[in-house]
Parts: C-alpha cells; structure tokens; sequence
C-alpha cells in the first residue's frame, strides 16, 4: 500500500493547457494555465499551487506524469521536470498515456457501467486528434493493442468494422466531444471523462504498474509507429 501522505504533484504537458495538480495532507489544489511556452509557465503555476497547499518543492516525494502522445516539447518538459525530482528529492516517478488516464476515468463511471450492462461484450475505443484530419484510436479489448495513428475517413472505418459495441471517449480537431466526428454514431462517454482530470493523475500515483516505464516518452507524431502495450 502506497503512502497517502506523501506530497504528489500531478502534471500535465502535453497539450495546450498546462495542468499542475497538487496533493498534500488535508489538501488538494489543482491550476490550470493555457500558453505556448509551458517551460516558462510550469515553475510560476507550480508555486503557486504548492504554496495554497501549504507545502513546498522540497517536500514532494511523488509525482505522475502524462507521458503522451502530444507535442514534443510539451511531453520533454514533464518527462525533464519528473527526472529533476527523482534525483533532487528521490521522489518516486509514475507516469501514464492520456489513453490510459481516459480509460482510467470512463471505467470508473456509472456510464460505462450501464453500457456494459447493456453490451457485454462492448469495449472502450480512445479517439484523439493528432493533427490536422488524423487521430489517434486506441482500442481497450483483449488484443491489448497499442494506439493507432489514422486519417479521419480510415478511423471511420475501423470504428465501423470493429466486431463489437464500442463506446468512445476522447476529443475532435476542436477539442469538442467526438458526437460531429463519428456522426452520432456510438454512444460517448461524458466530456469531462475524455479529457485527463487531475484527480485521476494523483490517483495513478498511488499504483506500481504505473511507475514501469514512467520515463519513457510515448510520442507517436512525429514517430508514427511508435506503439506500446497498455496498462
């Protein structure tokens, strides 16, 4: 069983929004700050996430990193960030994809309970927008295959040739849920379910498997093929 108590920081670089959440004893903070430059805006936002925490850098002894797919710099900067404090404070590193932190969220919900219910053979299908019309599909079933990097019209087809009832989570080119994309066609998870939240980070800290590989970057643009095993 894993320490509770431990001072944890969540972070997420991968997208446009830099995420920083912070757990403390009796405490919980999350920031949020949208900008280009994330390098520039993660030690500012992280202090002052620390601070109403009450705690400080030096206190941290865990962190979870999203550790892809998304852009390049933006991954670099967590990955840079969670191998400072494995050497300065001997924190414990634990890193997941935004696959498997969606997945993590949707499993969790009474929709997904229903729908299984409903569908006992049907599976979760994670879509999210790579670049310009391409998509990355990750499909949770027994294969366990690794993510997908796929035009629009062959991610459509895939979902449409898939054997068995899916429900997708995830975002479109817009960041809106997948409901224009896949024309209505299959069951959604909520919109926050398809977007990493921060509870979820913290909560993937308190899990070995997550430590595995926590350092290695899963980028898949513009390493196309670069596929894992999930979670």
């Amino acid at each position: 069983m894993q320490d509770s108590t431990a001072v944890t920081v969540g972070l997420d670089t991968s997208g446009p929004t830099l995420l920083v959440s912070v757990r403390a004893p009796g405490k919980q903070v999350v920031r949020r700050k949208t900008g280009i430059k994330q390098e520039r805006l993660l030690f500012p936002v992280l202090q002052a996430a620390l601070q109403a925490a009450g705690t400080t850098l030096q206190e941290v002894k865990r962190i979870c990193i999203v550790r892809g797919p998304g852009r390049f710099t933006g991954i670099r900067i967590a990955l840079t960030f969670a191998s400072m404090m494995k050497y300065l404070n001997q924190a414990e590193v634990y890193g997941a994809t935004v696959f498997e932190l969606i997945r993590r969220q949707v499993e969790n919900a009474a929709a997904f309970a229903r729908f299984k219910h409903q569908n006992p053979g049907g599976v979760l299908g994670v879509v999210l927008h790579a670049f310009r019309e391409e998509y990355f599909l990750q499909i949770f079933d027994e294969n366990n295959a690794g993510p997908l990097w796929l035009s629009r019209e062959e991610l459509l087809k895939r979902l449409a040739a898939y054997p068995a009832p899916l429900m997708l989570a995830g975002t479109d080119k817009e960041g809106k849920n997948l409901a224009s994309l896949t024309q209505n066609g299959y069951p959604l998870a909520a919109d926050k379910d398809g977007r990493v939240q921060p509870q979820t980070l913290l909560a993937l800290s308190q899990e070995e498997k997550f430590k595995t590989d926590a350092l290695e970057p899963l980028y898949l643009k513009p390493a196309r093929f670069e596929l894992i095993t999930p979670q």
